[in-house]
C-alpha cells in the first residue's frame, strides 16, 4: 500500500465542497454546533464516521469518501512518528 505523501486534512477539502457557505450556516444545516466545523475546517478535528455520513447526506458524497480523506491523513501522520520496533508474529506449524 502507497500512502499518499503529505495528503491535506479533509476539513480543507471540506472548505471547497462549502465554498462560501458561511460555518454557522453550515453547521446548522449539519446539527452540529459551529465550533464543532470550525475544529473540523481548522484542522484542530478530525472527521468522525458520524460526521462522514452527515456529510454524505448534505453534500451528495459517499460516506467512505470522507472517512478515507481522514484515514490517509492519520495514516501518514503516524508513519512519520517514531515507533517501536516490532517483531512480526509467526506462523503457527
Amino acid at each position: 500500500m502507497s500512502l499518499m505523501h503529505n495528503p491535506p486534512h479533509p476539513g480543507i477539502v471540506l472548505r471547497e465542497y462549502l465554498g462560501e457557505m458561511e460555518v454557522s450556516k453550515a453547521a446548522t444545516r449539519l446539527n452540529v454546533s459551529r465550533t464543532t466545523l470550525s475544529r473540523v475546517l481548522n484542522g484542530r478535528a478530525g472527521i468522525s464516521a458520524d460526521m462522514s455520513l452527515r456529510l454524505s447526506d448534505a453534500l451528495g458524497t459517499h460516506p467512505a469518501f470522507w472517512s478515507g480523506l481522514q484515514m490517509d491523513y492519520d495514516l501518514w501522520h503516524a508513519s512519520r512518528r517514531r515507533r517501536p520496533k516490532i517483531a512480526p508474529f509467526r506462523k503457527a506449524a
